[in-house]
């Protein structure tokens, strides 16, 4: 990590914290400044540390930028399928980065077996109420499902607790946000869902540097 990414990683851990404040007051203008500003910080974390292996950051700048695309849209009205798409591409980008980083199976393809059984679950769980809200939602929520689980079981794959830990967040907030739409929301999940996402989105970024044996 260079003095940079240090800098900067302060400002997107202050950015999350404020957005996390934003949410749980509802204070919808709040939220518009800092949980993209995250993001962006993120980003900056990610474009300026000492990466381990310099054809991954790229990818991670890839899916961080679409990650923010998405989070603008999720943001405003009636753009959850552009949303649902960024994220998509994000969760792509993460594989394409993590993908040649992974180790030999079985060994470290293991945990790809409970990931693909959770993601069953949560699909089963969920897609009455996609269905119930509209039938076109069907096919790009179980399409974003498995590249989301492709991405969790990738970074699982390098061994890299950090990259998997990051991930499982990132997997958890999406998990509780297609619960709390789709099925029964809770009071307490908007500050929960921001809180996994931003915390997944930052091990992602520090697993560029850190974790690698």
């Amino acid at each position: 990590m260079t003095e940079a990414s240090w800098i900067l990683l302060a400002a997107a851990a202050a950015c999350a914290g404020l957005d996390w404040i934003a949410v749980a007051r509802r204070d919808e203008r709040l939220e518009y400044v800092f949980k993209p500003l995250a993001l962006v910080a993120l980003v900056g974390v990610a474009a300026t540390l000492e990466p381990v292996h310099a054809d991954q950051r790229r990818w991670f700048v890839v899916a961080l930028l679409l990650s923010l695309g998405g989070d603008v849209f999720l943001m405003l009205p009636d753009r959850f399928l552009p949303g649902l798409a960024a994220f998509l591409g994000a969760h792509l980008a993460y594989v394409a980065g993590l993908l040649p980083h992974t180790g030999s199976f079985p060994q470290a393809w293991s945990g790809a077996l409970g990931v693909a059984a959770i993601a069953a679950f949560m699909t089963w769980l969920v897609l009455p109420g996609v269905r119930a809200r509209s039938r076109t939602l069907v096919l790009p929520v179980v399409g974003y499902v498995v590249v989301i689980s492709l991405m969790v079981a990738s970074a699982g794959a390098t061994l890299n607790p950090v990259a998997a830990a990051g991930a499982l967040a990132f997997f958890a907030s999406d998990g509780l946000i297609a619960y709390t739409r789709f099925v029964h929301p809770q009071p307490w999940a908007p500050v929960t869902i921001m809180v996994t996402y931003h915390l997944g989105q930052a091990l992602l970024v520090l697993s560029l540097a850190y974790g690698w044996t």
